[in-house]
């Protein structure tokens, strides 16, 4: 095990880490959450045609993924080097969510789509590098065999901020609150969380320099000498494929699939969302709290892969705009089982403790790798879905329940603390 904490905490300071780090995730998601699922693909309609919304969202939307995909390791080895007299971990949290406001402050004022893209890629680094440091607090901090309890809350928080984010488009009309509101959250929940936060000063130099190669090192990892690591980050690459990668496309799929304009496709995320956050709310404390007790993790993530799968099939050939708010339904009750585990796993699979933001930032590339790779590939996908006489939207979903499927393969590779 990776984690320096191996005694039981009592359930008193368990509880108050676990709030912290429940507001601090709630925050930062929300703030990333409610731009990309929702209120960035109504910002580009603004701005450019529709015949050009579906492109210039693609390029923003990898070009954000791509910058969180450098944030995460990096930000992650400066974390695990800082020594700051506020900690190691809090700098970076509070940093990373101030920056963060700003940048969705001019991404909601701007009328230029370069200057969105900048905006969402300075957004996008800043929360995954809150989201580094403030992830490395669970392997510091709280023992293995505890930590199903706390993710199982944590996993929570995404769908509580995707319904959050939804409710901020439907309440609110203008585009810049619809960005800023988020990160006035993200930082308030933040700030809570760091003052909360027993976050020890280093006390001794990190060895050796930081270097260009060095720098390199932030980016990759040894998969032969660290099979279970290996193993498990491309487990979360596949299940966050299905999910991450393939719903920012879910707004347009209902608007080109059902006709609705913009104020019916916000009143059917939302419906989606609650149904999603409902069926999260229910199994992510059940299985975080079951793997805990049991002292297995891989069996949840297979099952909680095959419930994804099985939604995004459904969505795949759903014939109406409720059959779509049941398939999310179930797509929320297999996330928040995987989410409830995956971080609880993978948190103790980590090649080296003294590397823990580092290698937990690795594991957040898995994450973001698929937002990358979603978008770069949605358009060609959509049109042979099309020329196949399947429709985009079919093949596109079919392809993310492939992706889900195959957790049930690769989890069952790792060996460790299984």
């Amino acid at each position: 095990m990776s984690s320096p904490a191996t005694a039981p905490l009592a359930p008193r300071t368990l509880n108050r880490y676990a709030r912290g780090y429940f507001a601090a995730s709630f925050g930062l998601y929300l703030a990333v959450f409610t731009p990309a699922m929702v209120a960035l693909s109504f910002k580009v309609k603004h701005i450019v045609s529709q015949d050009e919304a579906t492109a210039a969202l693609s390029l923003i939307l990898s070009l954000g993924a791509l910058s969180a995909l450098v944030a995460s390791p990096l930000a992650g080895r400066l974390s695990d080097r800082t020594m700051s007299r506020f900690g190691r971990r809090r700098p970076w949290i509070l940093g990373g969510a101030v920056v963060a406001l700003g940048a969705l402050l001019l991404g909601g004022l701007t009328t230029s789509v370069p200057l969105l893209a900048f905006a969402w890629c300075a957004a996008q680094f800043a929360v995954n590098a809150a989201f580094a440091a403030t992830n490395a607090t669970l392997a510091d901090q709280i023992p293995g065999v505890q930590r199903g309890k706390v993710t199982g809350m944590v996993g929570m928080t995404s769908p509580l901020a995707i319904l959050g984010g939804t409710l901020v488009v439907n309440l609110v009309a203008a585009d810049g609150l619809r960005f800023a509101l988020p990160g006035l959250v993200a930082v308030g929940l933040a700030a809570w969380f760091v003052a909360r936060l027993k976050d020890s000063p280093r006390t001794t130099r990190p060895a050796g320099r930081f270097s260009l190669r060095y720098f390199a090192g932030s980016f990759v990892f040894n998969p032969r000498r660290n099979p279970d690591f290996g193993w498990m980050w491309l487990t979360r690459f596949c299940a966050m494929f299905g999910y991450y990668g393939i719903a920012a496309y879910v707004p347009y799929f209902l608007s080109d699939t059902f006709g609705l304009d913009e104020s019916g496709v916000a009143r059917t995320m939302l419906y989606s969302n609650i149904a999603a956050a409902i069926a999260m709310i229910v199994s992510s404390p059940i299985a975080g709290a079951l793997s805990d007790r049991i002292g297995k993790r891989r069996p949840f993530l297979a099952v909680a892969g095959l419930i994804m799968a099985s939604a995004l099939a459904l969505m795949a050939f759903a014939p109406s705009v409720p059959f779509v708010i049941v398939a999310q339904g179930l797509l929320g009750l297999g996330v928040g089982a995987y989410f409830a585990v995956d971080l609880a796993l993978g948190s103790q699979v980590l090649p080296n403790a003294a590397d823990a933001a580092k290698d937990l930032g690795m594991l957040n590339v898995a994450a973001v790798l698929p937002q990358v790779l979603a978008p770069a590939i949605g358009t060609s996908v959509l049109a042979a879905g099309v020329a196949m006489g399947m429709g985009g939207y079919t093949l596109w979903f079919l392809l993310g329940s492939a992706a889900c499927l195959l957790v049930g393969v690769t989890v069952y590779r790792i060996r460790a603390l299984a």
